[in-house]
C-alpha cells in the first residue's frame, strides 16, 4: 500500500509540473510565421490576420487594416489600449504643446498598429524615424522626458531595403497641399501668443538656441527653491563669451511669479531675435553683431505655478469670459515665500549714513556680513552671483500691476516719507533710461488721463522709484550699488495676469520699446584702459567730475559710461598707477557710444589722508563668507552620494495609470 502511496504521490508531482511548465512556456505564444502551418508548427486557428485598425488615436493613419500581435508584441487590441505606450500617443500632442504633432502619435502608431498586407506587418522605415527625432528630441528634453523606447530607429524601424512604408507619407502630402494653395509671401516671424508652462518655456528657450546655434547659448544660473532651472539664453555673434568693448545687457522677467506679461514677453522676444537674425533683419543683426543680450525669462517659476494654477482653477464652464486671474499677491514670493524684490542686501542705507564722508563712493559697496545672517532666497543668491560675474551695462526688470518706468533709488532718503523724492548720483542718466522706454512703448507716455497708468502721465510715464513707493532691498538699487549696471524697473499694465487673448496686444505695445532700450546701452563713452605696455588693467575706476558714482573696468580693461550729453571731465585710476585726466563732449544727437582709451603710467601711491576718514567696509569679493549658502549651488545628492533626481511634474500621470511605473520615459534613468 506505500508502494501504490508513492507512486500516487509521484504521478501528482509530475503532473504540477508540467501545468507548471505549460504555464510558462505559454506567454508569450510564438507568433505564425510564413510556412510554419505547412511544417506543423502552428495550428491555423492561430495563425495571425490583418484586422481594421480599431485604436481611436491611429484611425487617421494611411492605412485601415494592422495586425496583432504587433511590433511590440501586443498580443490584441486591448493589450494595446492598456499600455503605457499608447497612453502616451494620445497625450503627446498636449505633452508637447502642439510641436512635433500629429507626427509623433502617428510614428508610434506605426509600432502599436503596424501596416498589414496579405496577413504579414509591415514595418515603417528607418528614415522616416531618425528625421523626425532629430528634428523632435529636443521637445521631449525641454519636459524632461526621455525619447520613448518604442520609438527606437534601430530596433523597430527597418531600411528601405528590407521593404519598409513611410508612416507620414500622408502627412506630408497634406501640409505639402495647404502650403501649396497659400499665396507666397516674404518670409516672417511667427510666435504663437499664448501662455506657457514652466516646462514649455525651457523648450522653447532650448528649441530657440538649437535654432540659431551660431548667434545663441543657454545656461542657468542656479535653480529655483523647488529645483526649477534658472535657464538663460543669451545672444550674441559669440556667444559664451564677452568680448572686448562688447556692452553686455540682461532682461529678466517674472520676478513676482503672478506678474506674467513679463515673463510671456521675454519668450517671445527670444523667438523674434533668432528668427528675424535669420531673415535677414538687419536691424536684428547690427544688434546681436554689437551687443551681447542675456534673457532670464522667469526669475520666480515657483511663484508662476501656483499664480497660474489659480487661473486653471477659477475656470468657470459657464462663464463666457475664460479663465481669470483674481488674486493679487497669489504666487507673488517665491516658494519659501520670500518678496524676491526685498530680498536683496540693502546697499542704499549704506549711502545714506556714509554720503557726507568727502571721498566716499557710491559704487562697488561691499554686502555686510551681517546679510548672510537673514534669509536669503535661492533665486536671489542666483542672480546675485550672476551680476558680480558679467559686467553688465544695462538691465532691465518687467513687472506688472501699474504701466510706468521706475529708476533708483528705490529706498526712500527719509525712510518715514514713504513717498520722497531720492535720487542717485546717475539721476540724469537714469531719467534717459526710463525715458528710452517709455517714449518707445505705445501708450506709456501718452497724455491720455483715461488709459492705465494715468497719474504718471504728467510725467511721461516714468518716475523715481521712492517717490512712488519705498522698498528696502531691491534689485534695482543693488545693481547700481554693487556692480556696473544700472537697472530700471518696468511696470508694463494694470493687470497682472492679462488675459491670453491680449498677449499679442501686449507684445505690439512693449516690442519697439525692448528694442530701444537695448539698443541705447550703445550711448555715453566706452574704450579700454592700459598700461604702456599695452596690457589691459582690470579693475581701473573711472570718474566723472560731479557725479559720486565710479564704474571700474572689466576683464580686458575695457568699460562702459553711460553719459548725457554735454561736456564731462573723466578720471582714470588704478593702484600703482598715476591719474589721467581727460575731458569729452558728446553732442546731443550722438547716435553711438563715443570711444576714449586711456594709458595709464606706474607710480607709487600714497593714499590720500581722506582715505582714513571712511568708515571701515568690508571686501568686496566677500561673497557668501561662510558658505552658509553654497548649496544653492551644489546639486542635491542621495544617501549614496548620488545626484538624487526629481521626477518631472508629468511622472505622476504615467506612475498611477495602473501599470508598471514607466522609468523608460526618465531621462538618464
Amino acid at each position: 500500500m506505500y508502494t501504490e502511496y508513492k507512486r500516487i504521490k509521484m504521478n501528482f508531482v509530475v503532473f504540477a509540473l508540467n501545468v507548471a511548465a505549460s504555464v510558462v512556456w505559454a506567454a508569450p505564444p510564438r507568433r505564425c510565421e510564413p510556412g510554419d502551418e505547412i511544417l506543423g508548427r502552428c495550428k491555423a486557428e492561430d495563425k495571425a490576420r490583418c484586422t481594421d485598425v480599431m485604436l481611436s488615436y491611429c484611425e487617421d493613419m494611411p492605412y485601415s487594416h494592422t495586425i496583432f500581435p504587433n511590433i511590440l508584441d501586443h498580443r490584441s487590441r486591448q493589450e494595446a489600449e492598456q499600455g503605457t505606450e499608447y497612453l502616451l500617443l494620445s497625450v503627446v500632442h498636449s505633452l508637447l504643446n502642439g510641436e512635433c504633432s500629429p507626427d509623433v502619435r502617428m510614428l508610434g502608431c506605426s509600432v502599436l498598429t503596424p501596416r498589414c498586407e496579405k496577413d504579414r506587418a509591415v514595418k515603417p522605415c528607418r528614415s522616416s524615424c531618425e528625421a523626425l527625432r532629430n528634428s523632435c528630441e529636443r521637445a521631449f528634453e525641454g519636459i524632461e522626458m526621455a525619447w520613448p523606447y518604442f520609438l527606437d530607429c534601430d530596433r523597430f524601424f527597418v531600411s528601405d531595403e528590407e521593404g519598409c512604408y513611410d508612416p507620414l507619407e500622408g502627412l506630408r502630402e497634406k501640409q505639402d497641399a495647404t502650403l501649396a494653395s497659400v499665396a507666397p509671401e516674404e518670409p516672417a516671424t511667427i510666435i504663437q501668443f499664448i501662455y506657457h508652462t514652466n516646462a514649455q518655456m525651457i523648450n522653447i528657450l532650448q528649441k530657440t538656441a538649437a535654432m540659431c546655434p551660431d548667434i545663441t547659448s543657454t545656461y542657468s544660473i542656479g535653480r529655483s527653491v523647488e529645483g526649477k532651472d534658472l535657464l538663460v539664453i543669451e545672444f550674441s555673434n559669440n556667444p559664451g563669451k564677452h568680448e572686448l568693448l562688447e556692452p553686455e545687457v540682461k532682461l529678466i522677467g517674472n520676478m513676482h511669479g503672478n506678474e506674467v506679461l513679463g515673463r510671456q514677453l521675454l519668450i517671445y522676444l527670444t523667438q523674434y531675435l533668432c528668427s528675424e537674425y535669420l531673415l535677414g533683419n538687419h536691424r536684428i543683426q547690427t544688434l546681436i553683431n554689437t551687443t551681447r543680450i542675456h534673457i532670464l525669462t522667469s526669475m520666480n517659476p515657483d511663484g508662476y505655478q501656483l499664480a497660474s494654477s489659480e487661473v486653471e482653477g477659477s475656470n468657470d464652464p459657464d462663464s463666457d469670459e475664460g479663465p481669470r486671474y483674481n488674486g493679487w499677491i497669489t504666487g507673488r514670493a517665491n516658494a519659501q515665500n520670500i518678496d524676491l524684490n526685498r530680498n536683496f542686501p540693502d546697499l542704499t542705507s549704506i549711502v545714506y549714513t556714509r554720503r557726507r564722508s568727502r571721498r566716499f563712493r557710491t559704487n562697488r559697496i561691499p554686502i555686510p556680513d551681517s546679510y548672510w545672517s537673514g534669509k536669503v532666497a535661492p533665486e536671489t543668491y542666483a542672480v546675485m552671483k550672476w551680476i558680480r560675474s558679467i559686467p553688465f551695462v544695462i538691465s532691465a526688470s518687467l513687472h506688472g500691476g501699474a504701466l510706468v518706468v521706475t529708476y533708483p533709488f528705490d529706498f526712500s532718503r527719509h525712510p518715514q516719507e514713504l513717498k520722497y523724492l531720492s535720487p542717485s548720483p546717475d539721476d540724469q542718466v537714469f531719467k534717459q533710461l526710463a525715458r528710452t522706454y517709455a517714449d518707445a512703448h505705445v501708450s506709456m507716455a501718452s497724455n491720455n488721463t483715461e488709459r492705465c497708468g494715468a497719474s504718471f502721465a504728467s510725467r511721461g510715464g516714468i518716475i523715481n522709484g521712492a517717490e512712488w513707493y519705498h522698498i528696502a532691498g531691491g534689485m534695482a538699487d543693488f545693481n547700481y550699488l554693487h556692480t556696473n549696471c544700472f537697472e530700471i524697473t518696468v511696470e508694463l499694465g494694470c493687470d497682472k495676469f492679462p488675459m491670453e487673448e491680449d498677449l499679442y496686444a501686449g507684445w505690439q505695445d512693449n516690442k519697439e520699446a525692448l528694442l530701444t532700450f537695448v539698443e541705447s546701452v550703445h550711448r555715453g563713452i566706452k574704450g579700454i584702459v592700459k598700461d604702456e605696455q599695452g596690457n589691459g588693467i582690470k579693475g581701473a575706476s573711472i570718474s566723472v567730475r560731479g557725479i559720486r558714482h565710479d564704474i571700474t573696468t572689466a576683464e580686458g580693461g575695457d568699460y562702459w559710461r553711460l553719459l548725457t550729453s554735454g561736456v564731462h571731465v573723466l578720471t582714470v585710476s588704478a593702484p600703482g598707477y598715476r591719474r589721467t585726466m581727460k575731458k569729452v563732449y558728446l553732442p546731443s544727437r550722438m547716435q553711438k557710444a563715443g570711444r576714449v582709451d586711456f594709458v595709464l603710467k606706474y607710480a607709487v601711491m600714497e593714499p590720500h589722508l581722506d582715505y582714513f576718514d571712511l568708515p571701515d567696509m568690508a571686501n568686496y569679493d566677500r561673497f557668501d563668507p561662510y558658505n552658509q549658502f553654497e548649496r544653492y549651488s551644489l546639486s542635491e545628492l542621495g544617501t549614496n552620494g548620488e545626484e538624487r533626481q526629481e521626477k518631472p511634474w508629468w511622472w505622476a500621470y504615467f506612475a498611477q495609470s495602473g501599470s508598471s511605473a514607466p522609468t523608460w520615459l526618465l531621462r538618464n534613468y
